[in-house]
């Protein structure tokens, strides 16, 4: 597994570097915004370490112009402690965030638990693919098809679609989803569920707003509606 840590501090990348190499990944690093993306674009990266104040390019445009071309699992680090930096780099396509000063056990262990969720153990056939009207699921190639038409959707995305789509009509609180889909140590609140679910139906609903598949049960949370 190939990580690529982005800082434009060289003394915490040469130690998330060391560190990370102990736990066996390959390590790239980048220093700016330019570089992060192009690394991203030219390497082959299963996970990106992305600071969001960076020289040349910030870490929130880096993010939404890898997006624009890969799916590759994106946690951001930042220095900041506002919400509004959190949620801007959900918003931006991030998968996760980490807020400095931080642990680099709580760093390896984020990156481990998201890696597993890109990189599942294969399943059974008959669980590995699911159909609801359109939308077809392909568990095991992490692949969602609708109308014929592939969708790339981001790992958590992907995660959350699942879980609706192996339990019809089941209404699920933003704390269930929370615990779910990022894990219950998760230090992360509601706030963030929201945001992946609105840009989950940007990618799969005819009129994000008007769901048609992820309903809102107000005052509970979500659910997927079966076609």
């Amino acid at each position: 597994m190939k990580i690529l840590v982005v800082d434009d501090e060289k003394l915490l990348v040469k130690g998330l570097k060391y560190n990370l190499e102990q736990e066996g990944y390959i390590v790239e690093t980048a220093f700016d915004g330019e570089e992060a993306v192009r690394l991203a674009h030219d390497e082959s990266i299963d996970l990106i370490l992305l600071d969001i104040m960076l020289p040349k390019i910030d870490g929130l445009t880096a993010c939404r112009t890898i997006r624009g071309f890969s799916n590759i699992p994106i946690i951001m680090l930042t220095a900041k402690s506002e919400d509004i930096d959190k949620i801007l780099g959900l918003e931006y396509g991030a998968d996760d965030y980490i807020t400095k000063p931080f642990n680099v056990r709580e760093v390896t262990a984020r990156i481990k638990a998201i890696l597993r969720r890109v990189n599942p153990a294969p399943r059974d056939n008959k669980d590995q693919i699911i159909v609801s009207g359109n939308i077809t699921l392909d568990y095991n190639f992490r692949r969602v098809i609708i109308n014929n038409k592939s969708i790339e959707l981001t790992s958590k995305e992907f995660d959350l679609l699942e879980l609706f789509l192996r339990n019809p009509g089941k209404v699920y609180t933003r704390e269930n989803l929370l615990d779910i889909a990022w894990g219950f140590d998760y230090p992360g609140d509601v706030r963030t569920v929201d945001v992946h679910i609105r840009r989950l139906r940007e990618k799969v609903e005819p009129n994000p707003a008007e769901p048609t598949y992820i309903k809102t049960k107000w005052g509970v949370g979500y659910y997927y509606k079966k076609d």
